[in-house]
């Protein structure tokens, strides 16, 4: 479960309270206004040719100007949005095609109309912005490349086997590059039995230790860093998805409180309800090295309410098994410390990741364990 803040604010809805408005006041004005545009209508003519009208001082445009098109906003014509391939809280991932370009398409599914207020409808419109404005800026190869998103538009289609289906009214929707890997999450399941060789584990937390130092460097907290938000591409490189709740981060630390992020994944600081800053990041990245390697969930039998008392009050962390390469069992430690000042930042995590030595008995049995380890057996190949 996500948890997640929002400003639930109105401003810049475009919407205005019924009982604000002076509705003669209003008819004044549209006379007042008819009456000497009738008049000064002949006189007014603009440099470039449209007919304009005089309003004291004024001259406004009879000609309607067209909408500008903002620099992440997509051609709904150009794209093709066809099956389901998952599905989420706010509403679905489709494959699609854009432009001649396989694509992943995010539809958000918030309602039927009626059914949210304009505050809680404003607050998912400034959410769905601040997705799209941290995102669309990023370039790098461990971070899921942004292509563009509507917002508000009526002219989408789904395709389906009896024809192409109106999308809603107003609906809206983001389209990154398509990954025919799926998820991290659901990779990690289907070699929760044989688990992972150590250098595949290695490769795929190096992408992901990557792909934050990039965000971090951009002054960007991902704030729900976990495997279901992690997606591979048909090279098994790994590309960070899904900025629903990222920000820039803030200055003054005070100004990022809250509960946001995955429970399981969130540093106690944030569990807590305490000011936090990039080394949330850190913490949620030691629990995905815990997960790639082990190829199993943290804290299975816990409820939420169990979890967050025993992270933040008893120091809870995931038993890490004893064939754990040192290396990588004093990494997972240092990243999920209790103090955020403690845990290394995401480039020395790189660092430390790129020293690793793999190539010795493919580094999931210690050499010291002559007799081997239960828990993993030794693997060749990927």
């Amino acid at each position: 479960m996500t948890k997640e803040s929002g400003d639930g604010g109105s401003s810049g809805s475009g919407y205005v309270r019924a009982d604000k408005i002076d509705l003669k006041s209003i008819d004044e004005q549209l006379d007042r206004f008819s009456r000497v545009a009738t008049l000064e209508k002949s006189r007014s003519i603009s440099a470039s040719g449209a007919t304009t009208v005089g309003l004291s001082s004024e001259v406004l445009p009879l000609t309607p100007t067209k909408k500008e098109r903002k620099e992440w906003e997509i051609d709904p014509s150009k794209l093709t949005i066809k099956s389901v391939i998952a599905r989420g809280t706010f509403g679905t991932v489709h494959r699609g095609i854009y432009d001649g370009q396989d694509v992943a398409v995010k539809l958000l599914d918030w309602g039927e109309e009626g059914h949210r207020t304009e505050p809680e409808l404003a607050s998912l419109r400034t959410a769905f912005v601040q997705e799209v404005a941290v995102w669309h800026k990023l370039d790098h190869p461990n971070v899921t490349k942004f292509i563009g998103a509507a917002m508000g538009s009526s002219n989408l289609l789904i395709q389906t086997n009896n024809g192409p289906i109106d999308m809603p009214k107003n609906v809206c929707c983001v389209v990154v590059e398509y990954l025919p890997g799926g998820t991290l999450k659901s990779y990690l399941i289907k070699n929760s039995r044989r688990k992972l060789a150590f250098k595949v584990v290695h490769q795929i937390a190096l992408d992901l230790a990557r792909g934050l130092s990039y965000l971090h460097s951009q002054k960007i907290v991902h704030r729900d860093v976990k495997t279901e938000n992690m997606l591979l591409d048909k090279t098994r490189t790994l590309k960070i998805a899904d900025f629903g709740v990222a920000r820039v981060e803030a200055s003054n630390p005070n100004d990022m409180t809250g509960e946001t992020g995955t429970l399981g994944y969130m540093a106690p600081e944030v569990l807590n309800g305490n000011p936090y800053n990039r080394k949330c990041d850190v913490y949620s990245f030691g629990i995905c090295l815990w997960e790639i390697y082990c190829c199993d969930m943290p804290y299975p039998h816990l409820s939420f309410s169990e979890m967050t008392s025993a992270v933040v009050r008893q120091n809870l962390r995931p038993e890490i098994p004893r064939c754990c390469p040192g290396s990588l069992a004093n990494l997972m430690k240092r990243c999920w410390d209790a103090n955020p000042d403690k845990r290394p930042e995401m480039d020395e995590v790189v660092s430390m990741m790129e020293a690793i030595d793999t190539s010795k008995g493919g580094g999931m049995i210690p050499l010291d364990q002559s007799q081997g380890c239960l828990c993993f057996r030794k693997r060749r190949g990927p």
